[in-house]
């Protein structure tokens, strides 16, 4: 692949990586909402403290999954070689989130294991 081609793919992973990190973030937001909105309008005391607890610790869980994703987008982004191994290593664990995940993580394993990637990330180069 050549060098144009193959900076398009990480331009390209990069903000498919910030957008899959923007949505986890946003879905986390909207459960926190949601329950604790729920638990709020049901009135009872012990279901609402239920409520926002589950809501609290599943947008935890969401913001933690997120992060690391929107870092590693960040990082292809500006061409950084930290981001091409967090990239490799969340587009691994995407493989597990299928269907949409695993095509994203067998993408990101296809661009960053290129035999020129790591001359793309060391050159300083990016078109």
């Amino acid at each position: 692949m050549s060098k144009k081609q193959l900076g398009q793919h990480v331009r390209l992973l990069g903000w498919v990586h910030i957008i899959s990190g923007a949505l986890f973030l946003l879905i986390g937001v909207f459960v926190f909402v949601l329950l604790t909105g729920i638990g709020a309008v049901s009135g009872d005391g012990e279901a609402m403290g239920v409520l926002i607890l589950v809501g609290t610790v599943t947008a935890f869980i969401m913001v933690v999954l997120a992060l690391p994703g929107l870092a590693a987008g960040i990082g292809l982004l500006k061409g950084k070689s930290w981001g091409r191994m967090l990239a490799m290593i969340v587009g691994l664990f995407h493989l597990f989130n299928f269907p949409l995940g695993t095509a994203l993580g067998a993408y990101t394993l296809w661009v960053l294991l290129q035999g020129s990637a790591a001359a793309y990330f060391g050159s300083g180069e990016f078109a």
